[in-house]
């Protein structure tokens, strides 16, 4: 649950600039979090050397492929009725089109997809997309084809993402993969394995990369980025068997945004997904002390109880929350706080869902990723505990969390009117082509009118107005950050 889920990305279908060489289609579709239209990049970088063009035309593809995420149930079921849809063109239309499934579903639905339901005739885990080449030879002399070991070493460091759907600013920079926290409603322990971290020159160079290439913005992706740590390769629960020299010379999470913000002085960096337990304070002050590291932090708590918290198996107390909050906000005084949250947990009561909301006021976020509990095949509430809150009571605890966060997302954007803010053209705005957006180093939309500004410049904008999402305001010129 602890992903930065984009409603509006969901489904979207991936193109890239074609090679005349290539005569093979690819369709490629993600669902899910960041980290999984990461991985779309990494998998469409394997396939353009594989002979393959993307196509947004399904009809047409020689391989559809979509990437998956377990960690809902409406996400498996979205998945599932575009496999319907892709199992009809292959059908009525194209009987030699190969139908892939990538990603988090991958691994835990592996036997259902491929030998009980056949509907699909490649499974491919997410840390087995280099052995896609191998994977699509089988698919093509007939055989169905499944790799979906995990890995303790994969951390596809040495792969370039080729940058789908990208707007030529913005781009995701994977550092860890796995999770080690084992969260009784989260499926991801068991889809994408254990944590391992990537070598740091790895991601310095891919970052070097995107900077050549004109981008201007990365943000440093993980399940859990604040456990970041490299040294020399393997898990991370393995750190305590390394040498004393391995030990010595390990690259945490708080060195690893230094030296990008160091190195990159005009790029700006953000990160995501933290986790209360592992944030030092080391990394908050890393925050405050580079203007290019933005001052935002996402910050998943899931429940205001303390109850519902050890049931959840979060490491961490209410108590233990505020304190990091406060402590945030004392080292960062300018910094914007975000969270996930989670209505409906098995057994959660009443009482329990007025503390979350208690713990809302007294943290007042500047949004957040909100959903009612769905019980995750797999996981140890899945498993353990009775889905025993209505979905009646689901919703309508749902809705008061989202009506308290409407409010919030309120105060904190007319904190802004009045003052000018560094802001990142990202886009034209969608309700108008005379305006651009982008957002600010809290990561807070801003839309201002365009002039003879453009995507990729750095502008200041000073906040003449607000709504509870989005920042209105007029340009006053170039940022230091050109």
């Amino acid at each position: 649950m602890e992903k930065e889920i984009n409603e509006q990305k969901q489904g979207s279908s991936l193109v890239l600039e074609p090679k005349k060489e290539n005569t093979k289609k690819l369709f490629i579709e993600s669902y899910g979090c960041a980290m999984n239209f990461s991985d779309s990049e990494v998998v469409a970088s394997i396939l353009t050397n594989q002979g393959y063009n993307t196509t947004t035309v399904l009809e047409e593809a020689d391989l559809v492929l979509v990437n998956t995420c377990s960690i809902r149930d409406k996400a498996e079921q979205t998945v599932r009725k575009r496999l319907e849809k892709y199992n009809a063109v292959k059908r009525e239309v194209n009987p030699n089109m190969k139908v892939g499934v990538l990603g988090c579903m991958a691994e835990r639905l592996k036997e259902k997809f491929l030998d009980e339901e056949k509907i699909v005739d490649m499974v491919v885990g997410p840390d087995s997309y280099k052995d896609l080449p191998n994977l699509l030879q089988e698919v093509e002399q007939g055989r169905d084809a499944i790799n979906v070991i995990l890995s303790k070493e994969e951390t596809y460091g040495d792969i370039s993402p080729v940058r789908l759907m990208s707007n030529g600013v913005t781009a995701l920079v994977s550092i860890t993969r796995g999770c080690d926290n084992m969260c009784t409603f989260c499926v991801v322990p068991f889809t994408r394995g254990r944590e391992r971290s990537r070598e740091p020159q790895s991601i310095l160079s891919e970052i070097k990369d995107l900077w050549n290439n004109g981008f201007k913005e990365v943000t440093l992706l993980g399940q859990n980025v604040d456990s970041y740590l490299w040294y020399g390769g393997g898990l991370k629960k393995d750190f305590e068997k390394a040498t004393e020299i391995q030990q010595a010379s390990a690259v945490g999470f708080d060195q690893l945004l230094e030296m990008t913000a160091v190195q990159f002085p005009k790029m700006r960096i953000r990160f995501s997904t933290s986790n209360p337990q592992d944030m030092h304070e080391e990394v908050l002050h890393i925050i405050a002390k580079y203007p290019n590291v933005c001052k935002h932090v996402h910050l998943p708590v899931q429940s205001g109880s303390d109850r519902i918290l050890k049931e959840m198996n979060r490491l961490h107390t209410r108590a233990e929350y505020l304190y990091l909050i406060n402590k945030i906000h004392q080292i960062i005084p300018e910094v914007s706080v975000t969270q996930d949250m989670i209505a409906g947990f098995p057994t959660e009561t009443e009482t329990d869902h007025q503390d979350t909301l208690s713990l809302m006021e007294a943290v007042k976020y500047g949004f957040g990723y909100m959903y009612s509990y769905s019980e995750r095949p797999g996981t140890l509430a899945g498993r353990k505990m009775k889905d025993d809150v209505t979905e009646e009571t689901k919703l309508r605890r749902l809705q008061e969390i989202v009506d308290l966060q409407r409010m919030h997302s309120g105060i904190r954007t007319k904190e802004f009117v009045g003052k000018t803010v560094e802001v990142l053209v990202e886009k034209v705005s969608k309700k108008s082509d005379n305006d651009l957006s982008g957002r600010n180093s809290q990561s807070f939309v801003v839309v201002f009118p365009r002039e003879h500004y453009k995507i990729g410049d750095f502008v200041n904008v000073k906040i003449t107005s607000c709504t509870s999402g989005t920042l209105i305001g007029t340009a006053v010129g170039y940022s230091e950050m050109n």
